[in-house]
């Protein structure tokens, strides 16, 4: 049994977090005026249609499809941190379990409003239920999208029951109000064998469930590229793929969490130097096996060089995407992997520089999927205005696709901010397994 004082102590140092700062404040001060911009931006576009954005009738998915694409990717994280691992009996992922989890939740929440965004007509959002066919991979997408939400809430929440008992008990500086919310959401929490036994027979069977459907969400997305005869869509390596490149900016996601969550909440016994060295090599194991489905993705076509393959491909390669194309595949896939096989790259700053690194090029990475392919069309592009020929981002079209990513780290934030970031529960009884 672990002493008194080293369990007021885990429990001090991993409830310390949950107060209000002025730094608090302040952040969440500077994300509410970003968002009401952006929400303005939005009522523009509404009000005046998707004519104020770059798109047209022939790159009609441009930033806002490129968004859903990579917001759908990193929520994977939690399926791979939380379930992969967890089962697979690394102990180590454990206290950056809860992180995935938040990341994953705040950002598959998101995914299904980047696709109001992409909507003239978002009301007609419901006719995707009400006259959906069951062979369209958007009613299975839409369909996968809201189950992963559903359980990776139920993920979060299953093995946090014990943590909002201690919240209650241990919070007593909190307004009324706020310790009963942590009482009704422990459940009555006891800590009794039995439940114990309930909450680890349901985290486990969540994570047994979540892995196919973290796998379906990406795999079914890749359909509405695959699915299509369009020049860079026409694949079939484009599930594996996508599920790949979600472990990468995930990882890269998790990765510049830990740094900020061991900073600014002083977590640095809980959020130790041997987890960003682990994270840095799972981080090079994914990157590698992505970095094969690049190789894979245009070595093919480029043998074959068909007529409009040629097209695409010199466009990516030394056309009018090169720039973009090469420093996504240099700085965010082939440097990161090189740094990372050094033990001095796999420290917290410099994973912090290398992980930034390959989540921007994650974002580049789906916007050249997305938009070159549409620029080449079979058909010539002919008697239209020069704007449809190359798409060009507008100001009210970036504000837009910028505000998923506040809405994201306002949940993040929040989260952050109302539960314990790492496990209290969970590190008492690692601890106590060990001095037994």
């Amino acid at each position: 049994m672990l002493g008194q004082s080293t369990t007021d102590k885990i429990t001090s140092d991993l409830l310390r977090p949950i107060r209000l700062t002025k730094g608090f404040m302040a952040w969440m001060g500077f994300l509410g005026v970003s968002l009401v911009v952006c929400l303005g931006a939005y009522v523009i576009q509404l009000k005046d249609g998707l004519v104020v954005t770059g798109l047209g009738d022939y790159v009609s998915w441009g930033m806002y499809i490129s968004n859903f694409v990579f917001f759908v990717a990193t929520s994977l994280i939690g399926m791979l941190i939380s379930a992969v691992l967890g089962l697979s009996g690394a102990k180590w992922a454990s206290p950056l379990a809860r992180i995935a989890e938040i990341i994953a939740l705040a950002f598959a929440a998101v995914a299904g409003l980047v696709i109001v965004s992409d909507m003239g007509h978002p009301e007609r959002l419901l006719n995707v239920f009400i006259h959906g066919r069951i062979q369209s991979p958007i009613l299975w997408d839409v369909t996968v999208v809201t189950i992963y939400v559903l359980i990776s809430a139920l993920f979060l929440y299953i093995p946090l029951i014990p943590d909002l008992k201690i919240c209650h008990d241990k919070l007593d500086k909190l307004p009324p109000f706020a310790r009963n919310i942590y009482k009704v959401l422990s459940l009555n929490w006891t800590g009794s064998h039995e439940q114990e036994k309930i909450v680890k027979q349901l985290t486990r069977a969540i994570a047994i469930f979540i892995i196919p459907v973290a796998l379906a969400i990406h795999t079914v997305t890749s359909w509405l590229f695959a699915s299509t005869s369009r020049v860079g869509w026409d694949s079939t390596i484009f599930g594996p793929y996508f599920v790949t490149g979600a472990f990468v900016s995930g990882s890269a996601a998790v990765i510049i969490a830990m740094y900020f969550y061991r900073k600014n909440y002083k977590l640095e016994d809980y959020i130790t130097l041997s987890h960003f060295d682990k994270m840095g090599k799972l981080l090079v194991l994914v990157s590698l096996v992505y970095l094969y489905f690049n190789l894979n993705e245009y070595m093919v076509p480029a043998y074959k060089m068909k007529k409009f393959d040629a097209i695409h491909i010199q466009s990516l390669f030394a056309g009018t995407h090169a720039l973009m194309f090469w420093s996504i595949q240099i700085f965010g896939l082939v440097l990161p992997i090189i740094l990372l096989v050094f033990n001095k790259m796999r420290k917290p700053l410099p994973m912090l520089i290398i992980a930034s690194f390959v989540l921007v090029g994650a974002w580049f990475k789906r916007y050249i999927i997305v938009v070159p392919t549409q620029e080449h069309p079979f058909l010539p592009i002919q008697n239209v205005p020069l704007n449809f020929k190359v798409y060009s981002p507008t100001l009210i079209e970036t504000l837009v696709t910028i505000a998923p990513f506040i809405l994201v780290l306002l949940i993040i934030t929040i989260l952050s901010k109302v539960i314990p970031i790492v496990s209290i529960h969970e590190t008492i009884e690692e601890l106590e397994q060990k001095n037994k």
